[in-house]
């Protein structure tokens, strides 16, 4: 199990080509969702991401009207000045939570300050296991993930030996 974020970053890059043949391999060919699903799940119970915090540092976090209401509750702030303090539109994305020079607005070190009130991106990352819509679009963003996510990065690698992906196929 590789954990250390640099050597992920390294990897990640160094196999993002043949990641992204194996998103698209995964799409011509059946496989059992429900397996690498479960794959997901026990890489992911290996792996404390408090210890890393790296999606935190280096991806965006999308928020819905639901999110800024329940967040905005948790912190006991009104609606408006949540998104006017806390988020920033996304010419992109959409609305997103702002981010410092160490990532996140909420992040703390390793810690989330509002874990319990967190968006439901923050709640399903790294979307393999949950998340919205089918895995396999889901799958879209995982080799770029595979870069910065510990869980990601080897999750992938079981799924291409549960599947049988071979880089030249």
């Amino acid at each position: 199990m590789l954990t250390e974020l640099v050597q992920i970053r390294r990897m990640g890059e160094r196999k993002l080509e043949e990641n992204r043949k194996f998103r698209a391999y995964l799409k011509r060919h059946n496989f059992v969702e429900r397996r690498l699903k479960k794959i997901a799940a026990e890489v992911a119970a290996q792996i404390d991401c408090t210890q890393c915090a790296n999606c935190c540092r280096v991806a965006t976090a999308k928020v819905t009207e639901r999110d800024v209401e329940r967040l905005a509750k948790f912190l006991g702030m009104r609606v408006g000045e949540l998104l006017r303090d806390c988020t920033e539109q996304s010419e992109e994305e959409g609305r997103v939570l702002k981010r410092g020079e160490g990532g996140c607005v909420f992040l703390e070190g390793n810690l989330c300050t509002v874990y319990e009130g967190r968006p439901d991106s923050c709640r399903d990352f790294p979307h393999l296991e949950h998340g919205p819509g089918s895995f396999l679009s889901r799958m879209w963003a995982m080799p770029e993930r595979a870069c910065y996510c510990p869980i990601v990065y080897n999750a992938l690698e079981e799924f291409k030996r549960e599947t049988g992906f071979r880089a030249g196929t």
